[in-house]
């Protein structure tokens, strides 16, 4: 049975007891969409990599995990404890220092889409959303990017304001019927449902379960000793398949929530 547990209703002694790594969605858990992690979070963000082995995993690309937690963090961190997975999983960064002592990001692998694939799936999106009625008038960005691993597509464009982005499809119910009409368009792509506006298209098994699998796997730890934090625990939710790989799963609501977490969770570290 797949159990996700609220923040709140945590017993954090157990939680501690049992933990080997925690794992964390970026945008609207780390983060509010597309901006940096807030003053208080970077802190305690910061001090929980002296604690533990943290993790990154989200369906952004590496450049917003740059400027979204390493450019706010800078060398506060244990960057030697971080492991960031952007694009689902499909890509993995490790800190790597050179024999000069001098420390960089380093891409360990990266499961590209062919140049094919990538204009095919940018075409299907495009034709399938106007089909549906889902190529809006107004957006703010581009809708459709290429992360090399991953096509996103978003709705709204990747700068919309959070409020549009939740106001616009609720039930998930049009992300589910372009999700469908693209998926038979690729059938040997994987087609899923991202954000609140978007959807990811990438090799099959880029996800979060892939990705909190190959995290145990480098660790050399089960994937149940992995607590995965994410505001999109529902299912059909792009950090639910953290949850049906068998990660522990916490749900927040929102970076509020995911600062007390870690509040509640440091004390006991």
């Amino acid at each position: 049975m797949i159990q996700v547990h609220a923040w709140a209703d945590l017993d954090y002694d157990v939680l501690v007891r049992d933990m080997r790594a925690v794992a964390f969605d970026l945008d609207n858990t780390l983060a509010s969409s597309k901006q940096p992690m807030s003053a208080a979070m970077t802190d305690r963000f910061a001090e929980l990599t002296h604690r533990t082995t943290v993790a990154v995993i989200t369906g952004g690309r590496y450049e917003l995990v740059v400027s979204q937690v390493l450019d706010a963090i800078g060398g506060r961190a244990d960057r030697s404890r971080m492991h960031l997975m952007p694009t689902g999983g499909s890509r993995y960064y490790r800190w790597h220092v050179d024999d000069d002592g001098c420390g960089r990001w380093k891409c360990v692998y990266a499961h590209d889409l062919s140049e094919t694939d990538r204009r095919a799936a940018a075409a299907s999106v495009e034709t399938r959303a106007r089909e549906l009625g889902l190529w809006e008038t107004r957006v703010w960005g581009e809708r459709i990017e290429d992360r090399g691993s991953q096509l996103t597509f978003s709705a709204l464009g990747q700068q919309a304001p959070e409020t549009a982005k939740r106001s616009w499809d609720p039930d998930d119910k049009k992300k589910r019927m372009l999700v469908a009409a693209v998926s038979r368009d690729l059938p040997h792509l994987k087609v899923r449902s991202g954000g609140y506006t978007s959807i990811d298209i990438s090799l099959p098994g880029m996800d979060k379960s892939f990705a909190v699998h190959e995290l145990a796997r480098v660790l050399g730890v089960e994937v149940g000793g992995i607590v995965f934090v994410g505001d999109r625990m529902n299912p059909g939710g792009n950090d639910y398949p953290a949850a049906e790989a068998g990660a522990y799963a916490v749900r927040v609501g929102s970076p509020d929530d995911t600062l007390r977490f870690l509040e509640r969770l440091l004390v006991r570290l």
